[in-house]
């Protein structure tokens, strides 16, 4: 258990280090990671999770249906509980409130669950958290997206003043490649195409750098602003790594959902908090010193909290 826990934390806290320490000590320039950031939410992430699913049997992707469902609704509830808390109670801007809620309600599944899913779920695992990612991308994301462009677009210039903005913060964000990228896999899967081998692995390659450069990107971002540690990171953490996992525990429990896809849904929702939040964030110029605070706040108690539930889970 504990050399799983390991395998999977491990690599995410050294990725991390490195970025950080690049930026602390000035070997990559922590101020301008507008490259980076493209890279990761215009290329590797989508050609990713294009390659995941894309490459599913329909079969197969159809039998993770429930898997997509359970997450992403919790995903939402998780999402939407911060937000308000954010908005009404921390006076927190609206695209802020946003970015901290994505950050929180879309577990970091390409840095931490992929190890995981290798190790404990078996053949099923890429398809599985390919199915969990694309739900936190498709439903999840583009609420951010729209409430960020909202904000970069005050003074817009679409016709029908407020309507005619909503109209063009809504198309520009589900044109976004991280959305398309996903929605594009599933509809190739459920179709019956299968990928030329020659693309598969081109988008493959590309999409081995995501995880990689995101973590170096999130620990570049933090290298440049100081962690905090106060009410409002302590109480994303709580929100990240025990509410998530109890809600998504108490989701299985009403539902009839097969034992397989319980245990999978619940052992993704203890993953911790996501680098979704930190990179866009940086993309609208939000605060992202809060949001990296709570990625490394997650990240350090989800050592316990996935203890805990790889032990219930799989013992």
């Amino acid at each position: 258990m504990m050399n799983t826990i390991l395998l999977a934390l491990a690599p995410v806290f050294f990725v991390m280090a490195l970025g950080y320490g690049a930026g602390r000590f000035k070997i990559v320039e922590n101020h301008q990671v507008d490259g980076f950031n493209t890279l990761v939410m215009s290329f590797a992430l989508p050609a990713s999770l294009i390659a995941a699913t894309a490459s599913a049997p329909r079969g197969e992707l159809l039998a993770q249906a429930p898997l997509f469902a359970i997450l992403g609704g919790v995903m939402l509830l998780v999402y939407l509980a911060w937000y308000c808390i954010a908005r009404f109670f921390l006076a927190t801007g609206k695209a802020s409130a946003s970015a901290q809620a994505l950050t929180i309600a879309f577990p970091n599944l390409g840095g931490v669950g992929l190890p995981i899913a290798s190790a404990l779920l078996g053949p099923t695992g890429p398809v599985a958290l390919a199915v969990a990612m694309a739900a936190g991308s498709i439903l999840v994301s583009p609420i951010t997206l729209v409430i960020a462009e909202m904000g970069n677009r005050k003074e817009g210039t679409e016709a029908g003043g407020a309507r005619g903005r909503m109209a063009g913060a809504l198309r520009r964000a589900l044109t976004k490649p991280i959305v398309l990228g996903p929605a594009l896999g599933i509809l190739l899967s459920l179709c019956g195409f299968t990928l030329n081998p020659v693309v598969q692995a081109c988008l493959t390659v590309m999409g081995q750098a995501a995880a990689g450069v995101a973590l170096f990107l999130t620990g570049l971002i933090l290298s440049a602003q100081a962690f905090q540690l106060d009410w409002k990171i302590a109480g994303a953490t709580v929100l990240a790594d025990i509410v998530r996992p109890l809600l998504t525990v108490a989701v299985v429990f009403l539902l009839p959902v097969p034992a397989d896809i319980a245990r999978t849904a619940i052992l993704f929702a203890t993953v911790p908090a996501g680098f979704f939040g930190i990179l866009f964030a940086v993309s609208y110029r939000l605060d992202s010193a809060t949001v990296g605070s709570m990625v490394i706040g997650s990240t350090m108690v989800s050592i316990a909290t996935m203890a805990v539930a790889i032990a219930l889970l799989f013992p």
